[in-house]
């Protein structure tokens, strides 16, 4: 065998043994994301930019009740449900497993006057500062680093808010999580 050919294949060899090792450590590390529990509440960075919000609004004089937050797979299968195969009107396009509340990543909100009544009203100024209180909250929250549904072109989603830390979807269906 001449040196050339044995120097060829020891490089083959080679290349083709951390072909290997980069492959094993990549479906070890994608089994292990795999396995990772599901959230059961909040992300503790929504939960606290949840509260700013609340509090900056409120000077404002806005009140606001946060309505959802954190939703399990089979929470979400029955507002997903809703307008489909039970009443109601459709609220969702997002089965259990694709809404960033099932990561804990996203709250929805409504405006609350003085005397409990709950408004998803996009017009109203009960603060009288000449914008609507709504616009308001959308502004703090977008300053606090939430992303709003309301932006949405296909499916505008005016309560949610949604902190995704530059994760889709479908890599948070694979187990990764903010900060990974």
């Amino acid at each position: 065998m001449k040196p050339n050919t044995l120097g060829k294949i020891i490089f083959l060899f080679l290349i083709l043994f951390l072909i290997f090792i980069f492959s094993y450590q990549f479906i070890e590390r994608h089994r292990e994301l795999a396995n990772r529990p599901l959230p059961t509440e909040l992300h503790p960075i929504v939960a606290e930019k949840k509260m700013k919000l609340i509090d900056l609004a409120s000077k404002q004089g806005i009140n606001i009740i946060i309505t959802d937050g954190f939703r399990s797979f089979e929470e979400q299968d029955i507002l997903y449900a809703q307008g489909r195969t039970n009443d109601g009107a459709i609220v969702t396009n997002a089965q259990g497993g694709q809404s960033y509340h099932n990561y804990g990543l996203a709250i929805d909100f409504a405006l609350q006057l003085e005397d409990g009544q709950v408004l998803w009203d996009l017009t109203y100024d009960g603060n009288n500062s000449g914008q609507s209180d709504w616009m308001e909250v959308v502004e703090i929250a977008k300053e606090l680093g939430f992303t709003w549904g309301g932006d949405w072109e296909h499916f505008p989603d005016y309560p949610h808010l949604q902190m995704d830390f530059g994760l889709t979807i479908r890599e948070l269906q694979r187990g990764y999580r903010p900060g990974d």
